[in-house]
């Protein structure tokens, strides 16, 4: 019903950047947060970035200053720019959207496939 697709990932030196994107496609009839995750080998996922409707953004502590959440004017895409990276924030990264769909009184959340970042020291 909902799919979630994420690009950008790739290999980086310390140092460098990377745009991820991740386009929600289906029978959507709104989207509320959208957001950003990483898992690590060996470590849970944890929330790297979440952006609301109306713009307001999140950051994990390990991230703020040097990424940056945003979402197009359709609300239906959603980008994490990622500066100044640290072999740290090497991860699969995915992403997430609380959607509500046509015909559907509740909204639920559905999660990309992942993309994977690796930063190179």
């Amino acid at each position: 019903q909902v799919q979630l697709v994420e690009s950008g990932g790739g290999l980086v030196q310390a140092g460098g950047s990377l745009r991820l994107s991740c386009v929600a496609s289906g029978s959507i009839f709104r989207i509320n947060a959208m957001g950003w995750y990483r898992q690590a080998p060996g470590k849970q996922r944890e929330l790297v970035a979440t952006i609301t409707s109306s713009s307001s953004t999140n950051y994990a502590d390990s991230v703020k200053g040097r990424f940056t959440i945003s979402r197009d004017n359709a609300k239906t895409t959603v980008y994490l720019q990622m500066n100044s990276l640290k072999p740290e924030d090497t991860a699969v990264y995915y992403c997430n959207a609380d959607v509500k769909l046509f015909g559907i009184p509740v909204s639920e959340v559905y999660w990309g496939q992942g993309t994977q970042v690796t930063v190179s020291s």
